[in-house]
């Protein structure tokens, strides 16, 4: 009986020792699990995915956001907002959460959002700002992660002078909207000709700079509020007086502005004679932006007729992939890196012979 006792204590004693080492290993998955619960969340707002350039910043940022999940040590969401009051809405339910380990990467809708940002800021939640940066919270971010708009005119103007632009040759410049956006883009184009500002670490030659008297033979479109069919219309409009067909460098601050322009030609709102002067002049087209459309007609898919006849046809890059950069600003941020506050991505011209090598957007 002492023997049979004897057996059945050693064996309970082993199910107990069992027991607690499987206990023991129960406990190291769920601290794993915590510490995965633990680790910061990164709350990404855009606006919607529906088309366009801002739109397509949501596509990218959903491909980032998932690499950042699959890597297993931080978390992300994409939040989306239609508009800038329900923009505000989303940051000041984030902050009323009061979760601990947050942070937020933002496009801001309109500088509207500054208030709601500056929420953020009070709570001690870092944040990326991403293509609109908001000069009175700005100081306050992690990274300002933009496009150099500034090159982007310059590096148009680059181009141009390369193509043969001369000093006080006509220039019709579409414009996008009128904020510091278009501000920036108008002045990059025209202080590079100045001998100003340098595109790719390069500056104009002294024999090709402009003198502000050469700068007067420069028009200025107005807002065309990005818009593709108020470009087309306000081109048709400029082709209708015969004389403005003489004008061979057209500087389109975005690409949606440059297919409105390549749609009129192959349109029917320009007199056939004028539109085939113009084009006889071998006119020189730009855009900005990564659109597919004109992507398409870089490559030699579309227009090819109207291309053919152009000198010269680029985009300058501005892409919506940026977001990813910002996002990526803040994971090197909570692994403790070095981050550039003021983070400009560098500009590149886009042309026929290079275009395979960027990413396009729809």
């Amino acid at each position: 009986m002492r023997k049979g006792l004897l057996r059945k204590s050693l064996c309970t004693l082993l199910a107990a020792t069992m027991a607690v080492s499987m206990v023991g290993c129960g406990s190291k998955g769920s601290n794993d699990s915590a510490a995965n619960s633990d680790a910061t969340h990164i709350y990404v707002l855009t606006a919607p995915e529906d088309h366009g350039w801002t739109g397509a910043v949501a596509t990218f940022a959903k491909e980032k956001i998932q690499e950042v999940n699959d890597g297993g040590k931080y978390t992300a969401e994409l939040i989306t907002s239609a508009s800038a009051a329900e923009q505000i809405t989303n940051i000041e339910d984030i902050v009323s959460k009061g979760e601990s380990n947050i942070a937020v990467v933002i496009q801001p809708i309109d500088d509207t959002v500054e208030s709601a940002i500056q929420q953020l800021v009070d709570a001690d939640i870092p944040y990326v700002a991403f293509d609109r940066i908001i000069d009175g919270v700005s100081d306050a971010a992690v990274s300002n992660v933009k496009g150099d708009n500034e090159g982007i005119g310059a590096a148009c103007a680059a181009y141009y002078v390369s193509l043969g632009l001369q000093p006080g040759d006509e220039v019709y410049i579409y414009e996008g909207d009128t904020s510091s956006v278009t501000t920036l883009r108008d002045q990059g184009f025209t202080e590079y000709l100045t001998g100003e500002l340098a595109y790719n670490g390069e500056y104009i030659a002294d024999d090709a700079k402009w003198t502000e008297a050469d700068l007067s033979s420069i028009t200025y479109s107005g807002a065309m509020n990005w818009s593709r069919s108020d470009t087309k219309s306000s081109f048709e409009t400029l082709l209708g007086d015969a004389s403005n067909a003489d004008i061979k460098w057209i500087y389109a601050e975005d690409d949606e502005l440059a297919m409105g322009i390549l749609e009129a030609l192959d349109g029917g709102g320009i007199d056939e004679a004028t539109k085939t002067k113009f084009l006889s002049n071998s006119p020189a087209i730009s855009g900005c932006g990564g659109l597919e459309d004109f992507y398409a007609v870089l490559r030699g898919e579309t227009y090819t007729d109207i291309a053919d006849q152009c000198s010269g046809l680029v985009s300058v890059t501005y892409s919506p992939s940026m977001i990813q950069t910002a996002i990526q600003d803040m994971v090197d941020h909570l692994d403790g890196k070095d981050v550039t506050q003021d983070h400009v991505i560098t500009c590149e011209n886009v042309t026929s012979e290079n275009v395979n090598d960027y990413p396009s957007f729809n």
